[in-house]
């Protein structure tokens, strides 16, 4: 079991008491196109909190569902209705109180894997108000799924398509190919459109001009997009992901799912 709010309060605390890894997944509730739905970071952020935590003999908090508001050429959510979201203090406040509720009850090791662009400075700002306060209470990482994917597998994905940077990666090829391979259901390949993507802006305006995102709201063609490269992402991020829980936490763990750690100590015992 791996979802912390599938399990009672003592199966909570005997993985605490084991020193199991607390995996905080931040969405948000924003447009992805005509071909994705609302709930696309969140389904990434669980998609590979869950995976992970199977990895490592860790547990996932239940995400945070909503995050910062999208600049245009990142997004544009606001601009399109079912958007839904927080202003920075919110988002900062939000996750303050959920991180402290889980250092109070004894974590001592979070991951916090938001999967949302905009989400970082106020994920950073939340993280750093609990050090201050805790200390070495709680060692807390801050990841995604992005910055972690080797140069290699981006080649990889983008070998029809040019690669648009992140902020233009839009419900386009990676985000489109890792719902096809975390929730294929929820994606509408007919009403994918071979958009020819946004034009880069050096600066901001507000009000945001209704003009400045296109349409469909895609910021970069997802013709290309596959459940395969979905995989491929899913697969070398995971392994990225856990060689970061290994160097930070100290802690190994086997293909089996058994911390070597305790598996060393099983060993010694029974030798």
């Amino acid at each position: 079991m791996i979802r912390m709010n599938e399990m009672t309060w003592m199966e909570f605390k005997a993985k605490i008491d084991e020193g199991a890894i607390t995996i905080l997944p931040i969405g948000a509730c924003e447009q992805h196109g005509p071909h994705l739905p609302l709930c696309v970071d969140t389904v990434l952020a669980n998609g590979f909190a869950e995976r992970l935590a199977q990895r490592v003999g860790g547990m996932v908090a239940p995400a945070i569902n909503y995050g910062y508001k999208s600049k245009p050429l990142s997004g544009g959510g606001p601009l399109f209705p079912g958007t839904v979201d927080l202003n920075g203090d919110t988002l900062v406040r939000l996750t303050y109180d959920v991180l402290e509720e889980l250092i109070k009850d004894g974590v001592k090791k979070i991951m916090v894997l938001s999967c949302h662009f905009e989400n970082e400075a106020f994920v950073c700002e939340a993280v750093d108000l609990i050090a201050q306060k805790y200390g070495e209470q709680a060692k807390i990482l801050i990841a995604n799924w992005w910055d972690p994917m080797p140069a290699e597998i981006i080649d990889k994905v983008f070998d029809e398509v040019p690669f648009p940077g992140w902020a233009f990666e839009h419900a386009a090829v990676t985000e489109t190919s890792l719902m096809m391979a975390f929730a294929p259901e929820l994606v509408h390949e007919e009403r994918m459109v071979d958009t020819q993507g946004a034009t880069p802006c050096p600066y901001h305006i507000y009000p945001v001009p209704k003009d400045a995102v296109p349409p469909t709201g895609v910021l970069a063609p997802a013709r290309s997009s596959s459940a395969a490269r979905g995989q491929l992402i899913i697969d070398s991020v995971l392994d990225e992901l856990v060689k970061i829980c290994d160097k930070e936490f100290k802690f190994r763990f086997r293909q089996s799912g058994v911390p070597a750690a305790l598996s060393s100590i099983k060993e010694n015992y029974h030798g």
